[in-house]
C-alpha cells in the first residue's frame, strides 16, 4: 500500500484512534487498541498481532507496515491522536487477542491479580511476570483494562508473549485446584509463611490492589499467605514492586 496524508482531526481514522485511546468500552465494542511507538510497534509484528493501519509523523522515516494502512500526519495532529504527552511519532491500531480461559494450565507458575487498578502497574507486573517465566497471569476484580495505552507501552511487548485471562475469581481457583497449583495470597492471616520458605515448584500468587490488598473473595480462596519481610517501619509494597519480588522468589 501507498503512504496516505491526513490532515484533518475529524478524518474517521483520526477519531477512531482518539476513542481507542480514551475509552475501554470503545475498544472492547471494536476489538482494536493503539501501540504506541516503534518498539512496540516492532514487538506487535515480530509476534504477528494483526494490525489496520499505522501512523508516522512528518520528518520520520516511514515504518514497514504490510497489509496495514500506511498514514502520515503533522506532529500537530500526531499530538492530538497520540495516548501519551509525549509522541513517540508512530502508532499502531492493532487487533485484541482473543484469550479465552484454557481447559487446563499446563504450566507450572501463575499470578493473579486482584482489583489492581493502576494501568502502569498492570503492565509492569506483566511485563516482569515474562521476565520470570511466568506461564500466565490472570486478572480478577476491578483490574485495569490490560488495553489501557498505559498498560501496553508499561508491558514492553510482554502483551503479546505471555497469556493474561479475566475472570472470575473461582473460575481461576477452579484451574489452578484442577492442575494441582496452590494459590498462595501476598496477605497476612494465621497461616502465613515468609515468602523464602515457600515451595514455588508449582504455585500460584495472587497480589491485591494498590490500597486494599486482597478482596475477602480470593482471599478465601487461598490454600496459603505468603509474606515479605521487610522494614518495621513499613507496612507494605507497591503492587508492581510486591508482585517482583515473589515472582523472582518462584523462578529462583
Amino acid at each position: 500500500m501507498g503512504i496516505e496524508t491526513i490532515t484533518s482531526r475529524s478524518n474517521p481514522l483520526m477519531s477512531h484512534i482518539r476513542k481507542l485511546t480514551s475509552s475501554g468500552a470503545y475498544r472492547r465494542k471494536t476489538g482494536a487498541f493503539v501501540c504506541d511507538g516503534r518498539k512496540l510497534l516492532s514487538e506487535a509484528q515480530q509476534w504477528h498481532i494483526p494490525m489496520s493501519a499505522v501512523v508516522f509523523c512528518d520528518g520520520e522515516t516511514p515504518p514497514e507496515a504490510p497489509g496495514a494502512r500506511l498514514v502520515q500526519v503533522s506532529r500537530e495532529l500526531m499530538a492530538y491522536i497520540a495516548p501519551s504527552d509525549t509522541p513517540q511519532g508512530v502508532l499502531a491500531v492493532c487487533t485484541m487477542a482473543e484469550m479465552p480461559l484454557p481447559e487446563a494450565l499446563m504450566g507450572r507458575r501463575y499470578l493473579l491479580l486482584d482489583g489492581v487498578q493502576d494501568p502502569g502497574n498492570v503492565g509492569t507486573i506483566l511485563r516482569t511476570a515474562d521476565a520470570f517465566d511466568c506461564d500466565g497471569m490472570f486478572l480478577v476484580g476491578a483490574c485495569a483494562d490490560l488495553y489501557n495505552p498505559k498498560t501496553v507501552r508499561a508491558t514492553m511487548g510482554a502483551l503479546f508473549r505471555r497469556p493474561v485471562w479475566r475472570c472470575a475469581p473461582a473460575q481461576a481457583k477452579g484451574l489452578l485446584s484442577t492442575a494441582g497449583i496452590p494459590l498462595l495470597g501476598a496477605a497476612l492471616r494465621s497461616d502465613t509463611r515468609d515468602v523464602r520458605q515457600v515451595d514455588y515448584t508449582r504455585a500460584a500468587v495472587a497480589i491485591g490492589s494498590e490500597g486494599r490488598g486482597l478482596s475477602e473473595e480470593v482471599l478465601a480462596l487461598c490454600d496459603q499467605t505468603v509474606r515479605i519481610p521487610m522494614s518495621e517501619r513499613c507496612e507494605s509494597l507497591n503492587a508492581a514492586v510486591a508482585a517482583s519480588v515473589l515472582l523472582w522468589e518462584m523462578y529462583r
